[in-house]
């Protein structure tokens, strides 16, 4: 039974057979490809075709692309998809703990299939608007089977790319009896018979062996919340044992000991860095682990965690890690006599985007599809409008992007070749509808805990606890 509705967004525009965008200034993060200052895509259906200049296809579609920016559609790695109607109740947080009492051990025991619904369709518009056209959804609300089916359905509805790992929750009362049962009812139901569709699946799960042998049953990708104080002791023995591979997904990786990332690196562990959240939420130490994963031979993708603290776009991951990656670099060099300037132990802007497009894709195991703007890959990209008052002169196009691009400043998002943004604005969405559900998920979700909203709190404190 659906206890929610699924006419929010309507798809209005078939996919057009060739699709020319023409005069961009390209980056392709792709080497053979390389960057242009004008060049043309040609894209048939879903794939990109060719790229390079005066390009020519009488029977395509046109996009004028001049004084716009073509870039591959950025992936976020890691994002808790079910909280997108918390978003930014929690401000201020210090700790993860923090996070925790406003999610798991607040609403969350509270939601409803429809809340979950709606929790993932805004969290997937919210994305598609930003300019990331790849979410793996880390879903650890999966209270029942049609909690999961809504997560799933909401993902499939946004058209967005998405993996949606299945998990289990972490607080109140939930339906064991479909654990982990509902992973192959999902693959049945979803998957298994609709192998071109863009949402896949995958499943969200601890260090827990007996969990990870269905998973790899069912031929399943691993996610995983590792932080490395606490589980890097674990690490050896589960290498030991063969049951680390490239099937896994490590999120966060912080404090991970030299010993715990050369075993990730051997096993082929895949890898996204926080940058945001773990300064945040005081994760460990609280610093990212991109140059401890660099440091190893392993470029991880970047992820935004969640939003109940902060925004939504993969601009600001990359600005936060592009500067707390310097700190690093400096305080490195004063602390430990460094003979090295820090600016070489640095990333420059262009190696931030290619966290945030290819190794995105690679932590994905999508790298084979998008990631990059090349010839036979997926067209997963979007324009950016270097013509707007903010980012006019572009005096370096990758400095451009990562260090003054906005979300407002992305005119056009196309996924697997169909336009979902275009002209600043994302396409086939019932803005009255989608703000009416949202509302009404809040609505229940707050009365349902006890909540009293208040817009200027300096901190959130939870019913349970104000009481």
């Amino acid at each position: 039974m659906t206890y929610y509705t699924r006419n929010i967004v309507q798809t209005t525009e078939s996919l057009a057979t060739r699709t020319l965008i023409q005069g961009a200034t390209v980056l392709s993060m792709d080497s053979e490809v390389g960057n242009l200052v004008s060049a043309d895509i040609l894209i048939e259906g879903s794939t990109i075709m060719a790229i390079g200049e005066n390009l020519e296809a009488s029977d395509a579609v046109i996009i004028d692309a001049a004084g716009m920016i073509a870039m591959p559609g950025m992936v976020d790695s890691h994002r808790h998809s079910w909280e997108g109607q918390l978003r930014r109740i929690n401000p201020n947080a210090t700790c993860l703990d923090d996070y925790s009492n406003a999610t798991h051990f607040s609403f969350a025991k509270y939601y409803r299939p429809a809340d979950n619904y709606i929790g993932n369709l805004l969290t997937a518009l919210g994305c598609i608007d930003a300019g990331i056209t790849t979410v793996i959804d880390n879903s650890h609300n999966s209270r029942t089977a049609e909690h999961s089916d809504a997560a799933v359905e909401a993902l499939l509805d946004s058209g967005i790319r998405a993996i949606h790992a299945s998990g289990a929750p972490v607080a109140g009362e939930w339906d064991k009896a479909h654990w982990p049962g509902n992973w192959q009812r999902l693959q049945e139901k979803y998957f298994k018979n609709n192998p071109d569709s863009l949402v896949s699946l995958g499943v969200m799960a601890q260090l827990e062996p007996e969990l990870w042998a269905e998973a790899r049953r069912l031929g399943l990708p691993i996610v995983t919340e590792f932080f490395g104080s606490l589980m890097a002791d674990e690490l050896e023995s589960l290498h030991q044992q063969g049951l680390l591979g490239p099937d896994n997904i490590f999120n966060h990786c912080t404090s991970l000991p030299d010993e715990g990332w050369k075993i990730l690196r051997e096993a082929g562990v895949r890898i996204n860095v926080c940058p945001r959240s773990d300064a945040h939420y005081g994760i460990e130490d609280g610093m990212f682990a991109m140059q401890a994963a660099q440091r190893h031979g392993i470029s991880p993708g970047l992820s935004v965690d969640n939003e109940t603290s902060y925004s939504t776009d993969m601009f600001m991951e990359m600005r936060v890690a592009f500067y707390l990656q310097r700190v690093m670099g400096m305080h490195q060099q004063k602390c430990c006599g460094s003979d090295h300037d820090h600016m070489q132990t640095t990333l420059p802007a262009a190696q931030l985007l290619k966290s945030a497009t290819l190794d995105g894709a690679h932590c994905a195991g999508l790298q084979d599809k998008i990631g990059s703007l090349t010839p036979g890959k997926q067209a997963d990209l979007i324009l950016i409008n270097a013509n707007d008052i903010n980012l006019y002169p572009s005096g370096n196009a990758f400095g451009t992007v990562v260090h003054a691009t906005e979300r407002s400043n992305i005119d056009t998002v196309m996924i697997a070749g169909r336009i979902v943004k275009q002209k600043g604005q994302v396409l086939g969405v019932d803005s009255q509808r989608l703000r009416a559900a949202i509302d009404e998920s809040r609505a229940h979700l707050f009365a349902a805990s006890g909540y009293q909203p208040d817009l200027f709190a300096d901190v959130f404190l939870p019913f349970e606890q104000a009481n």
